[in-house]
């Protein structure tokens, strides 16, 4: 059995998007000839929500080691806040410890926190084992250098010359790449020509039942962020809002606004509920979609809460919704991570995509939901119009092809992180 060690700063309970490929693969490495250890930060020196449940289906054999970090409260005095770079030391420390203590065949780095994937250079110089980075998001991107200032994200003259700086130590030396877009890995290598032989794979997160298992055991725990009294029917987002997405939501609100001149009874009775849209602490979150709601003027039928759900009661606020939305970023490389559970929820679907996104490409084959690309003409506004037409009337929901959707499980994403560590250690 070939020895995997995972780096993930988060992980269960810590309730974040980027430890959730790693959680939902766990149960099948053992089965494609991996054995992993995962080393993570101890959930006391991170700031984000927890939710105790996600542990429930972390197979009980898997070791987890934790490491410690500098507190956010020291840090914080100097602008340092990311927890990368607050357990950067920690995690030097400990993992040289165990490298000499065991045998790993590859390291594998999951998670955005990107500035701890520059160990994966000193570990394979120190002790020779090869190394894959998992890019779930760009590291250094060049997205808003003409953007406003008030549309980039805090500290982003920082973490824009950090991230230039800190990149290429990861890069030059890796020994494999995952991305969930092929445009991510793409301009990684026209910036460093040296990665353009090392195995890579395009490989998107798993749909994974077994959550939607537990939500549904689990139901009477939760508490859902949004009204169902009266004679209401809504519609739920769940995820990050941002400046990016403005053109999804001028088009979503544009399909609406013609449902309330031409069909003011039955349109009136919509609700748009926007859960989790910033990623700041709890209540610190800033609005990016109510104002775009109140300069139109239909603030009254749009809800968003910025703070974040766990992540089961997030399940459960899919599954009780009349309707779900998916919206995408006007940034052709950045894809949803989260449209398997949209599916995997059997509610009426709409999702408004850049085409050239790989989201864009995966929902379209799929009869369960409707998909609209970004490009706001007539007949676009048409057909979010007519989408909304049908939940409205409660038309069917077109059914999946389960036998083909289980091409993007968990246990089949899996499989094909492992096909790129064999390929790697081979």
């Amino acid at each position: 059995m070939k020895k995997l060690l995972i780096i993930s700063p988060y992980f269960p309970p810590s309730n974040t998007a980027d430890m959730q490929r790693i959680r939902m693969s766990l149960p099948y490495f053992k089965e494609n000839g991996w054995e992993v250890e995962v080393i993570t930060v101890d959930e006391q020196f991170s700031e984000t929500n927890k939710d105790p449940l996600l542990l429930k289906n972390v197979p009980e054999d898997v070791i987890v080691h934790k490491v410690n970090a500098f507190s956010k409260k020291i840090t914080g005095k100097f602008g340092l806040g990311s927890l990368a770079l607050r357990s950067l030391y920690f995690y030097k420390k400990y993992v040289n410890a165990l490298l000499r203590e065991k045998k790993y065949d590859l390291i594998y780095f999951s998670t955005t926190e990107f500035a701890v994937t520059i160990l994966g250079d000193y570990w394979k110089k120190k002790f020779n084992i090869p190394y894959v980075i998992d890019m779930q998001d760009p590291w250094h991107s060049t997205y808003y250098e003409d953007k406003p200032k008030n549309e980039r994200p805090a500290k982003y003259w920082f973490s824009f010359r950090l991230n230039k700086y800190l990149e290429p130590i990861a890069m030059k030396n890796v020994d494999g790449l995952i991305s969930v877009s092929k445009a991510y890995i793409n301009d990684l290598q026209k910036r460093y020509p040296e990665i353009k032989t090392i195995p890579t794979s395009t490989i998107t997160f798993g749909a994974f039942k077994p959550d939607f298992d537990l939500a549904k055991k689990s139901s009477y725990n939760f508490k859902l962020p949004y009204k169902t009294t009266g004679n209401v029917i809504n519609l739920v987002y769940l995820g990050r809002g941002g400046y990016d997405m403005k053109e999804a939501l001028m088009l979503l609100f544009s399909g609406f606004k013609k449902g309330l001149y031409t069909n003011p009874n039955q349109f009136k009775k919509l609700r748009f509920n926007f859960i989790g849209t910033s990623y700041a602490p709890k209540g610190q979150g800033k609005p990016t979609i109510r104002p775009i709601a109140l300069a139109l003027g239909i603030e009254e039928y749009v809800l968003e809460q910025t703070d974040r759900l766990p992540f089961y009661e997030g399940i459960n606020a899919l599954l009780n919704a009349d309707g779900l939305l998916i919206l995408g970023s006007n940034d052709p490389q950045y894809t949803a991570s989260k449209i398997y559970p949209y599916i995997l929820a059997e509610r009426p679907l709409l999702a408004l995509l850049h085409s050239d996104s790989s989201a864009y490409q995966i929902l379209k084959t799929n009869t369960a939901a409707k998909v609209i690309s970004l490009l706001s003409d007539e007949n676009s506004i048409d057909s979010v119009y007519e989408t909304f037409t049908n939940i409205i009337n409660n038309q069917q929901v077109p059914t999946t092809d389960w036998d083909k959707f289980d091409h993007y499980s968990a246990s089949n994403m899996t499989k094909l992180q492992c096909d790129l560590f064999n390929q790697i250690i081979n």
